[in-house]
């Protein structure tokens, strides 16, 4: 099916398939939107804590201690939507193991980001052959083809559920554009040349914009496998005193007020103590608005 974009793709699956209480499985940190589609679905989620120390992925053991009567979805972002993390095609399968044992559970990969994974990608449908019937893939041309504004995406899976989701979006956004399907399959067709020269653009950046964070005393920030978003640690430069950010929203905040930079807080995504920041511009607005929060810090723990 071809959806107004890569969200609708997942929430008409969601209006399609839950009823009250069902429970979706998702790693924290998640995209914020996860939350909402699911509760708007009248699903529940059940949130997996992964931090840094489990590099943000879910781990067969976490999956497996979370799975009961009530689940009907499990739902993965690789590479992922604020951290970067990009599951290996192993990890899948050591994860397709634990679901090949509950039949009743199905799958929603979320691969927008494929393109710009900077390790080798692996999708969901490759390394789990034995869930190919109740496995859903969503992709679309916003990210990797820089089509946002043109909102294509598309879910591909089995037949029954692909019906059940058209039937959903007949009656609340229809189809896409018809315009914009011309434009995104000549993109997903023509010349991809384009995606490596993007691509190492995008690890270029990266690698500027993790050591320059890191060099930022109180900042702590891990090496993101793909996407374009940095999601370092400021645990170290809160509660530091009267008057002073007590959490990472209010860090936000004073950045945006002392430094005149724009990021989000880790709450947002499940997991406080955290900011997320995109590396998708220019390299020299990048040093600007990390430089910037250097000497907000700085001044912040003078």
């Amino acid at each position: 099916v071809v959806t107004v974009g890569a969200k609708p793709a997942i929430f008409n699956a969601f209006l399609a398939t839950l009823e009250p209480g069902d429970e979706v499985i998702m790693a924290a940190p998640y995209w914020t939107s996860y939350l909402d589609m699911i509760a708007v679905a009248s699903g529940k989620a059940t949130i997996l804590p992964c931090g840094s120390e489990k590099r943000y992925k879910m781990t067969p053991a976490d999956l497996e201690k979370a799975i009961t009567k009530k689940t009907r979805w499990v739902l993965f972002n690789s590479p992922s939507n604020p951290t970067g993390a990009v599951y290996s095609g192993e990890e899948i399968a050591a994860l397709a193991e634990v679901l090949e044992r509950h039949p009743s559970v199905w799958v929603l990969s979320d691969e927008i980001y494929d393109q710009l994974s900077f390790e080798p990608f692996a999708s969901f449908a490759d390394y789990a052959p034995g869930l190919k019937e109740r496995t859903l893939i969503v992709n679309g041309v916003s990210k990797s083809w820089s089509m946002t504004g043109w909102r294509v995406g598309w879910g591909i899976g089995p037949e029954a559920l692909i019906r059940a989701m058209i039937a959903v979006q007949g009656q609340a956004t229809s189809g896409a554009c018809t315009i914009s399907q011309f434009a995104a399959l000549k993109a997903v067709t023509g010349d991809q040349s384009l995606l490596a020269e993007r691509r190492q653009s995008f690890l270029n950046r990266r690698d500027k914009v993790v050591g320059w964070l890191n060099a930022i005393d109180g900042i702590d920030c891990d090496t993101p496998d793909g996407a374009f978003f940095a999601f370092p640690s400021c645990r170290a430069l809160l509660g530091l005193g009267k008057g002073r950010p007590e959490n990472d929203i209010e860090l936000c905040e004073y950045l945006l007020k002392d430094a005149g930079v724009a990021v989000v807080s880790g709450t947002s995504f499940g997991m406080p103590g955290f900011l997320r920041l995109s590396f998708a511009s220019s390299e020299s607005d990048l040093s600007q608005g990390i430089a910037r929060i250097g000497e907000s810090v700085r001044r912040l723990t003078a």
